[in-house]
C-alpha cells in the first residue's frame, strides 16, 4: 500500500475541498497558478474539460506518483458563459439576468495519473431554476458578499439556496464538484470511495 498514489486537489476552492473531505478522501491541496480563460472558442462542455485538464497539468510536474483532481465550473445562460463576478455590480448583473429563469451549471473535471500519464476528463451538467428576484432581494444578497467569487454569483450551499426554486441533476455539481461522477472515475483509477 506504500506505493499508492498521493491524491492532490488542484483547486483553491474551499467548496471542492469540503466535498472531497465529505467523501472521505485523504488528499493534499495544490492550487497551482493556471488562469482559466472562458473566452476560448470551445463548446461549453469541451471548454470545462479543457480548463480542468490544464489545471491538472499545471501542477502535475511536481508529483511522480499522484492522482491529480482538477475542476472548473461555470454557468451557461442563453449561450453566455458566466464565471465568477469580481465586483458587486457584476454580481448584480448576473443575478438580474438569471432571475426567474433557468440556467445550466457545467463542471468539467480531470483525474490525471502522474505515474502512467493517463488522464480522464468528464463534464457534468445540472439545470437550475431561480425564483423571480426583486431588486431589493438582489441588492441584499449581493451585500452579504457571498455572490463574489462564485460562478453565476450564487452559492447554492449558502444563502443562495433561498433564491433557487429547483434543480435537475447533481446538487454537488452546482457547488463545484460532481461527486458521484468523480467517484466513478476514481474507481476506474483504483481508488474506491465506497
Amino acid at each position: 500500500m506504500s506505493n499508492a498514489p498521493v491524491i492532490v486537489l488542484a483547486s483553491a476552492s474551499p467548496r471542492r475541498k469540503e466535498l472531497l473531505a465529505l467523501a472521505g478522501l485523504k488528499f493534499t491541496v495544490d492550487a497551482g497558478d493556471y488562469e482559466e480563460d472562458l473566452s476560448l472558442d470551445l463548446k461549453p462542455h469541451d471548454l470545462a474539460k479543457f480548463l480542468s485538464r490544464e489545471k491538472a497539468r499545471a501542477v502535475s510536474h511536481k508529483y511522480q506518483n499522484a492522482l491529480i483532481i482538477a475542476a472548473d465550473t461555470f454557468i451557461v445562460f442563453r449561450n453566455e458563459l458566466l464565471g465568477k463576478p469580481h465586483t458587486a455590480r457584476e454580481a448584480s448583473r448576473m443575478l438580474t439576468l438569471l432571475s426567474g429563469k433557468s440556467h445550466v451549471v457545467i463542471t468539467g473535471y480531470t483525474v490525471l495519473d502522474t505515474g502512467s500519464r493517463r488522464s480522464i476528463s468528464r463534464s457534468v451538467e445540472t439545470k437550475v431554476w431561480f425564483k423571480r428576484l426583486s431588486r431589493d432581494e438582489i441588492l441584499a444578497y449581493v451585500k452579504t458578499g457571498e455572490p463574489l467569487d462564485k460562478a453565476g454569483a450564487y452559492a447554492i450551499q449558502g444563502k443562495g439556496a433561498l433564491i433557487v426554486k429547483k434543480i435537475e441533476g447533481d446538487y454537488c455539481n452546482v457547488i463545484g464538484l460532481p461527486l458521484a461522477a468523480l467517484a466513478e472515475t476514481l474507481r476506474r483509477c483504483g481508488v474506491n470511495l465506497l
